[in-house]
């Protein structure tokens, strides 16, 4: 393959202060880019305000290693490391790590492939794809599933793992997307993915082998506290048209497919009840999990609203038909005003039952609030089809038509025998 004289492909890493750990993880990021990439490509340590001796070590790799330059930001925040060394960037396409390398890099050539050859847009790695494999601990498991979840259902979007910090952007979709993302730390990932894809740009998804650092230094709680308020502030700007989705739509995206044809009442009463016992189950189990780490209310609380949010997601796409994004989010907010009703049903029935029988222990407030919960199904049923989705049409999803084939993305990348380009 003959190497093209255009930098074609800029790793950055974004680090602060991480003098342990840089020195030997640049080394190993630059051995494998010269083994297994034909392209041009450089790696660009983006020091954001570090205090001990990332900075030094940074120049040092500079001057050691052809092709890794180094950029220092005066300002701290992972998410503003990335907008500005993305957007300065002058490589085709630009991507980022981690610099503990959590993710094994034989998944960079299958992320970067379909954006070499314009097939996607925006590339990122996956912890819950099937395929992936991954070493971390339960709590953090949960915790991400959860999120995940809790982003696809209230903001209507399909990329599975929204914070795994391996990822990729063509350089004229970063310099459309990025100056909207105003978030400069964690929920950077988040909320650029959001706007990519509710602009209707196309997201490839890598599935990786994973190993989590136990030396990582990410507060869980406060980061999860920043994501919600960020999904907030980002569902706000959305409803609002402070992010000009539709602009972007029509520089960038794709047309769509034509809409699929609306299930019928018979169809709608099952599927809503398929999906109200699962929701119930689900609920069961989230709240005896719950339950054994705070009070019975709260508990109840939080497992019927990460139900509720899932259940009015599940109804909007199966029960009703409804697919695109159009009032996505204004579905999830008359949804949340019936899990407010909901609520009010099932803590009704857990006063009542404390009430007449104080010593009631969880597999009587179980069966108590599993009826209530089995009434508040049906209220909902009726609420979301006479209030939420009357009058619903079914637009049509937004769908990227293939612009390559495969050989044209193998072609584009060095792979060794046994690396394969995973299909989008």
């Amino acid at each position: 393959m003959t190497r093209s004289a255009a930098l074609a492909l800029d790793v950055v890493v974004p680090v602060y202060n991480e003098q342990e750990t840089l020195a030997r993880s640049m080394r190993v990021l630059h051995a494998y880019l010269v083994d297994s990439f034909d392209e041009p490509w450089r790696i660009t340590i983006a020091n954001n305000a570090s205090t001990d001796n990332t900075a030094a070590i940074a120049e040092a790799l500079v001057a050691d290693l052809p092709g890794v330059h180094a950029v220092h930001l005066a300002e701290k925040g992972r998410g503003r490391a990335l907008k500005n060394v993305w957007l300065a960037s002058p490589a085709a396409v630009v991507a980022y790590v981690d610099v503990d390398l959590s993710t094994d890099l034989r998944a960079l050539p299958p992320l970067v492939a379909p954006l070499l050859s314009g097939h996607s847009d925006v590339a990122i790695g996956s912890r819950l794809s099937r395929g992936s494999r991954v070493t971390r601990g339960g709590k953090r498991e949960f915790i991400s599933r959860s999120y995940n979840a809790l982003v696809r259902a209230t903001m209507g979007v399909d990329f599975s793992d929204a914070q795994c910090g391996f990822k990729a952007m063509r350089r004229d979709v970063a310099q459309r997307v990025l100056p909207l993302v105003e978030d400069t730390g964690w929920f950077f990932d988040t909320e650029m993915l959001i706007i990519a894809e509710r602009a209707g740009l196309r997201i490839h998804e890598v599935p990786v082998d994973w190993i989590d650092d136990p030396d990582s230094r990410v507060d869980v709680v406060a980061t999860a506290t920043d994501d919600i308020k960020g999904l907030v502030r980002v569902a706000h700007s959305l409803v609002t048209g402070r992010i000009p989705v539709d602009e972007i739509y029509a520089e960038l995206g794709r047309p769509p497919f034509e809409p699929p044809t609306p299930p019928t009442f018979f169809g709608q009463v099952l599927r809503f009840g398929v999906i109200g016992v699962l929701s119930t189950v689900a609920f069961a189990a989230l709240y005896l999990v719950l339950q054994a780490m705070m009070s019975a209310q709260l508990a109840n609380f939080l497992a019927l609203l990460i139900t509720a949010v899932l259940n009015t997601w599940a109804n909007r796409r199966l029960t009703f038909g409804v697919r695109g994004r159009r009032s996505a989010i204004k579905h999830q907010a008359q949804g949340l005003v019936i899990f407010g009703l909901a609520w009010l049903v099932t803590s009704g029935s857990l006063l009542g039952l404390h009430f007449l029988r104080p010593d009631a222990g969880a597999q009587a407030e179980i069966i108590g609030l599993t009826a209530a919960n089995l009434l508040a199904t049906v209220m909902r049923f009726l609420l979301l089809r006479l209030w939420v989705f009357r009058g619903q049409s079914s637009p049509a999803p937004t769908r990227i038509e293939p612009r390559t084939s495969r050989d044209d993305v193998i072609s584009r990348v060095h792979l060794s025998p046994n690396q394969k380009v995973a299909s989008s």
